[in-house]
C-alpha cells in the first residue's frame, strides 16, 4: 500500500496581506533565530514565529509575521530553493509554508500537519528540508516526506526503520543517487533513488548503525556528526575523524568550498581538504551573550543565528568586523503583560506564574518599551536582580516614573528608563510570604498589580500575607492594610483596579474579589463563588475592570460577572454580581459560560475586549448583548488563542493583544472622546481607487452628531459617536457606494454649543 502525505494547499497571497494590513499590525520578536537559509540575493532567518531577511546588495531588511500570512506556529526549519525561487518554512506541528519570492504570495501546505494514519500530532515536527532533482526531502519526527517542485504537491511518505515503523528522521542528503537519512534510533539509513519501490521499507539499508545527529554532503563525501559530538567524513563506508567538537553539533552544512559546523558556542569552517580555516567562539562576538543555533557562509561572510540576538554577520578575513542583524521588536514573543501610558508609550514584561500563581522556575527577563516606533529593551542585568516581572504601572502624572511588579523580588522603580530602586521587605512596607516550619525561607515577595489613585498614591497588591494591600504614598511613606478578616486563608493576588471613589478591587487566586477603601473606616468586602456569597462562577478571579459607566466587570476562570455599580460598595455590606444573559438562536445563554477569562479591556465606546486562555479574543458591545468581533488564529493574524493581556491606546484606538506567541494590534475606532472639536481630523483623505477600508472621523466629543452630505447637500450618512472616532463605509446609508466627489462632514456636540465642518474627497 502506498503511504502518501495527502496534499492540501491553502493560498494566502496578496489579497490576504492587503486585507489584513489595513487593520492589523504585528509586534514580534526576531531575536530567537532557529535556522538560516540563503538565496543568491538574500539571507533568511527563521525565528520562533516570524521570519526576516536581508538583501545582500542593498542591505534592505524585510520582516514577515502573522499579519503577512504566517501561521503563528513555532518554526523549526527554513530552506530556500534556488531552482524555483521559493522559500519553505517548516513548523513543529508539521505545517509547511511556501513563499514565492517573486510575487510574495504565501501558500500553506498542510499535508503533513493534517496527515492521519496513526501519526500523533506531537510527532509531525519538520526537522530539515533537503532538495535534490526537483524534489524536497522533508525530515519529520515520524519519517521522511517527499515534496515535488515540478507541480508543488506532496509525494510519498517513507517509513524507513528496519521494521517499517515510524522513526524520527533528523536530516538527509544525497550522494551518488543514494538518499542518506540520519535517524534517531536506527543509525544512518540509505535508499537508492533509482529504485521505483523505495516506499517499501525493505528497500532501505543500514549504512551505519551508530548513533548520529546530523549529515551533509561536502566535496563528494558524506560528513556526519555522531552523538558523541565527533565529526566524521566517510571514505566509502569507513568513517574518518575530522574534529572532536566537545559539545553537541547542532548544525552542519556544505556551502561551495566551505563546510560549516555549529555548536552552542562555536562555529567551525573547513576547506575542501578538511583543513580548519576559521573558528569563531561566542566570546569573540561583541555585545552579545547568546548561544548559537546555526551558521552559513555567503561569499566571504559568515552569518550566525543566535538564541537571543538575531543574526551576527562576521567577515571571514577580519573576525573583528561584525554586524548584528536584528529587526525592531520586543525581546521575547511570550509577553505576559503590557501597559500603555496616556501618551501612547507601551511597556511590556515577560515574567509569569503558572495556574497556581507559582512563579517557579523564576524568570530572568528584562523590560521592553515601545515609543515613537522604536523599541528599547532593558536587559535583566539592569534590573537589580528582580525576577519574574509580571506587571508595569506608569505614573499618569509623570510618565518618566514607572513601577514594575516582581512576583518574587518586590517592586522596581524606574526613572527615565533607568532602574533606581528595588523595594522589598528590607526597605519598604512590602512583606515576604512565610512558610510555617521553614523560617529560613525567603524573602519571597509576591507583588502583582499596582495602581495609582487620583491623589498620586501607588497602591500595591502583596500576596500570601495578611496585610496584602499596601500603599506607597505620594510623600514616600508606606502603609499596610489587613484584609484577612474576609479571607479563609492567605491567598495569591492577581490584578487590581482603583475606582473613582478610591475603592481598591483586587482579584485573587482562590478568594474571589476583595474590595477595600481606607476612607470608609478601612471597610473591606468580598465577592465570592455561590449565590449567597456574591454569585461569582469561580473564586479564581483573573481580572477586575471598571468600565466607563462605573460598572465592575469581573473575569474568572469559569466565566464572567458584572457588579452594576462600584458605588454599591459605599452603602452596602454585601455585593452580588450578575451574569449577562443573551439570546442565542432563541435560547437564553450565559455570556462566556465556563470560559477561562484572562483579561478585560474597555475602549472609548465602552465596548469590552475580553481575552481568554484558549478561545482568542471577543469584542462585545457596552452591555455585552452583541458580539461585534471574535478573533482567533483561524480568522485573524492572532498568533495564538492564548491571550495574556489586552491594552488600548486611547489616543489612536489601537488595541494591543499580547499572546503566548507574539503581540499584534487591531486598529479600532473606539478612541477616547475629546472635550471639544478643535482636533477633529478625517483619514484617509483623499480616498483613492481600490481602497476597501472605511473613512474615520477622529477627535470627536462623546455623543457628537456627525452628518455627511454630498456637495449638493444630500444626506448620505448620519451617526452619533460613542467614543472619539466614528467610521463610514463610504456608502449611502449602507446601501451603495457613493460616487466620486467631495463630501461635507458636519459635526456638532450633543449640546450643539460646538460645531465644525470637514471635507473628504472620494475618488473611485
Amino acid at each position: 500500500m502506498r503511504k502518501t502525505a495527502y496534499f492540501i494547499l491553502v493560498f494566502c497571497g496578496f489579497w490576504f496581506c492587503k486585507a489584513q494590513n489595513q487593520l492589523w499590525k504585528g509586534y514580534f520578536s526576531y531575536s530567537d533565530v532557529r535556522d538560516l537559509a540563503e538565496s543568491e540575493t538574500r539571507i533568511y532567518a527563521a525565528c520562533e514565529t516570524a521570519v526576516f531577511s536581508k538583501h545582500l546588495s542593498t542591505n534592505e531588511i524585510k520582516t514577515m509575521n502573522t499579519v503577512d500570512g504566517l501561521s503563528g506556529q513555532v518554526i523549526s526549519s527554513i530552506f530556500h530553493s534556488t531552482s524555483t525561487n521559493r522559500t519553505f518554512i517548516g513548523h513543529e506541528n508539521g505545517l509547511l509554508i511556501m513563499i514565492n519570492e517573486q510575487t510574495g504570495a504565501l501558500s500553506l501546505l498542510v499535508g503533513i500537519r493534517d496527515q492521519t494514519g496513526g501519526i500523533p500530532p506531537n510527532k509531525k515536527k519538520i526537522n530539515d528540508i533537503y532538495e535534490f532533482n526537483q524534489k524536497l526531502y522533508i525530515s519529520c519526527d515520524f519519517g521522511l516526506v517527499e515534496f515535488k517542485l515540478t507541480d508543488f504537491t506532496f509525494g510519498d511518505t517513507f517509513y524507513i526503520s528496519p521494521t517499517g515503523s515510524q522513526t524520527e528522521v533528523l536530516q538527509t542528503t544525497v550522494l551518488d543517487n543514494q538518499l542518506y537519512a540520519v535517524t534517531k534510533n536506527f543509525g544512518i539509513r540509505k535508499g537508492d533513488l533509482s529504485n521505483p519501490n523505495l516506499i517499501n521499507f525493505n528497500a532501505w539499508q543500514t549504512f551505519d548503525g551508530g548513533f548520529w545527529s546530523k549529515i551533509t554532503t561536502f566535496n563528494n563525501q558524506l560528513v556526519a556528526i555522531n552523538t558523541n559530538n565527533v565529526v566524521y567524513r566517510f571514505n566509502g563506508n569507513v568513517p574518518v575523524q575530522v574534529v572532536a567538537l566537545g559539545q553537541p553539533g547542532i548544525d552542519i552544512r556544505g556551502r561551495n568550498a566551505n563546510l560549516i559546523i555549529t555548536t552552542n558556542n562555536r562555529v567551525y569552517v573547513f576547506n575542501e581538504s578538511f583543513g580548519q580555516t576559521a573558528l569563531i567562539a561566542q566570546n569573540q562576538i561583541q555585545e552579545i551573550d547568546s548561544n548559537f543555533t546555526s551558521a552559513t557562509i555567503i561569499n566571504s561572510t559568515i552569518f550566525i543565528g543566535t538564541e537571543n540576538n538575531g543574526v551576527v554577520e562576521v567577515s571571514i578575513s577580519n573576525l573583528s568586523q561584525q554586524t548584528i542583524l536584528l529587526p525592531q521588536g520586543p525581546s521575547r514573543n511570550n509577553i505576559f503583560s503590557i501597559n500603555i501610558a496616556p501618551s501612547g508609550t507601551l511597556w511590556a514584561v515577560y515574567g509569569d506564574y503558572n495556574q497556581f500563581n507559582n512563579p517557579y522556575p523564576l524568570d530572568s527577563y528584562g523590560i521592553s518599551k515601545f515609543s515613537n516606533e522604536e523599541w528599547l529593551n532593558i536587559p535583566y542585568e539592569e534590573l537589580l536582580g528582580a525576577k519574574s516581572i509580571v506587571r508595569i504601572t506608569v505614573n499618569p502624572n509623570d510618565e518618566n516614573q514607572v513601577y514594575a511588579s516582581s512576583y518574587f523580588s518586590g517592586l522596581l522603580k524606574l526613572e527615565n528608563d533607568v532602574v533606581t530602586t528595588l523595594y522589598n521587605n528590607s526597605n519598604s512596607g512590602l512583606e515576604s510570604l512565610v512558610i510555617p516550619g521553614n523560617p529560613a525561607y525567603g524573602p519571597d515577595i509576591r507583588v502583582e498589580q499596582s495602581a495609582f489613585d487620583k491623589n498620586g498614591n501607588l497602591w500595591v497588591s502583596n500576596g500570601l500575607i495578611a496585610k496584602m494591600i499596601k500603599v506607597l504614598k505620594a510623600n514616600g511613606e508606606w502603609q499596610s492594610y489587613d484584609v484577612s478578616s474576609v479571607l479563609s486563608g492567605f491567598t495569591s493576588n492577581n490584578r487590581m483596579s482603583v475606582d473613582k471613589n478610591g475603592t481598591k478591587w483586587l482579584a485573587t487566586l482562590d478568594e474571589g474579589v476583595i474590595a477595600f477603601n481606607e476612607n470608609y473606616n478601612n471597610k473591606v468586602l468580598k465577592i465570592a463563588e455561590g449565590q449567597n456569597e456574591g454569585n461569582l462562577p469561580s473564586n479564581a478571579a483573573q481580572a477586575v475592570t471598571i468600565d466607563n459607566r462605573n460598572q465592575l466587570w469581573i473575569g474568572t476562570r469559569r466565566g464572567l460577572r458584572i457588579l452594576s455599580s462600584v458605588d454599591r460598595f459605599i452603602n452596602q455590606d454585601e455585593l452580588t454580581t450578575s451574569s449577562i444573559i443573551i439570546n442565542d438562536e432563541g435560547l437564553a445563554q450565559e455570556l462566556l459560560f465556563g470560559q477561562f477569562i484572562t483579561d478585560i479591556a474597555v475602549d472609548g465606546s465602552n465596548n469590552k475586549w475580553v481575552g481568554t486562555a484558549d478561545s482568542g479574543v471577543f469584542l462585545f458591545s457596552s452591555n455585552g448583548q452583541q458580539t461585534i468581533y471574535r478573533f482567533t488564529t483561524s480568522n485573524s493574524p492572532l498568533p495564538s488563542n492564548t491571550i495574556n493581556d489586552i491594552e488600548i491606546n486611547g489616543i489612536t484606538g489601537e488595541v494591543f493583544i499580547a499572546t503566548a506567541k507574539g503581540m499584534v494590534s487591531f486598529k479600532g475606532t473606539s478612541t477616547k472622546p475629546k472635550d471639544n472639536l478643535k482636533d477633529v481630523y478625517v483619514y484617509p483623505n483623499p480616498v483613492r481607487p481600490g481602497f476597501e477600508g472605511t473613512v474615520k472621523v477622529s477627535g470627536l466629543t462623546s455623543k457628537a452628531n456627525v452628518k455627511i452630505t454630498d456637495i449638493e447637500g444630500n444626506l448620505v450618512h448620519e451617526v452619533i459617536s460613542q467614543g472619539g472616532t466614528i467610521e463610514w463605509d463610504t456608502k449611502a446609508f449602507g446601501k451603495y457606494k457613493v460616487a466620486s466627489g467631495v463630501y461635507m462632514i458636519f459635526i456638532s456636540t450633543d449640546d450643539a454649543l460646538d460645531t465644525t465642518v470637514k471635507k473628504v474627497m472620494i475618488i473611485r
